[in-house]
């Protein structure tokens, strides 16, 4: 029986890309889907938290991680080229790269708009158009994009993170129209508050008066988020859909 790094073995298994996979969602994820798929991960400024999720899942599947900057177009090429020689081809994907900002509006700067869409949009478009080629040539393919309940709602001194989200909805629904009569599938979560990094920076009171806000009462679990974007990654008839994992929603 060949060993699971064998090309013959790693060929006969899906396999799913899945940016910012060092941590947070896309770690959850990682964790969930190890064993049922090769996986591939890319980061930028996480390479000891990519090593050690790699080296923590080793042991139950296929895992790789690859260097990608997703606001850069020849980045994202190089990451993908990669990718597809090491597996061969690229199966699901899963966009969950993204930064955050809170600011007044007035008080936003050009260059922090552009940051924001450079990486929470423009990555998702570079990946796409990459990985997108494929999956239509083989009438096959999943992909699901990490959105945000802010992308639909909007938030207050978050008017950047709420329109690039929003565009990455826009986005989803239409690439699924599209990409449908090739048997490619698009859809997209759009979580609430959930317990990762971005949540990092509110303090104990914030974060207590955020979850009251919430109708579950409490932060959501990148582990909640990822078990999401398997099933959407997974179901075979849902496309266009925008499902929300949010805890009922914020007052």
């Amino acid at each position: 029986m060949p060993g699971i790094n064998s090309l013959a073995y790693l060929y006969t298994m899906e396999t799913l890309l899945i940016s910012g996979g060092s941590r947070g969602i896309g770690a959850a994820v990682a964790k969930l889907a190890i064993g049922k798929y090769n996986i591939a991960i890319l980061y930028k400024n996480s390479k000891d938290k990519a090593e050690a999720l790699c080296n923590e899942l080793s042991t139950k599947g296929v895992i790789e991680a690859f260097y990608c900057d997703v606001s850069s177009e020849q980045s994202v090429k190089e990451a993908v080229s990669k990718v597809l020689k090491r597996f061969g081809k690229i199966d699901k994907l899963c966009c969950s790269a993204g930064i955050a900002q809170s600011k007044m509006f007035i008080d936003l700067t050009a260059e922090d708009w552009r940051n924001m869409f450079a990486t929470n949009v423009d990555g998702v478009y570079y990946l796409t158009k990459q990985v997108c080629e494929g999956m239509l040539e083989r009438k096959s393919g999943s992909i699901v994009y990490v959105s945000s309940i802010w992308g639909e709602e909007g938030a207050s001194m978050e008017s950047a993170y709420s329109a690039s989200k929003a565009a990455i909805i826009g986005l989803g629904k239409s690439l699924a129209k599209e990409f449908a009569p090739n048997g490619v599938r698009v859809n997209v979560v759009t979580p609430g508050a959930i317990d990762t990094d971005m949540m990092k920076g509110y303090s104990k009171e914030d974060l207590k008066e955020v979850a009251e806000s919430i109708p579950l009462g409490r932060l959501g679990e990148a582990k909640e988020v990822a078990e999401a974007i398997l099933f959407l990654l997974e179901s075979s008839y849902i496309t266009g859909a925008v499902l929300p994992v949010n805890g009922g929603g914020i007052f």
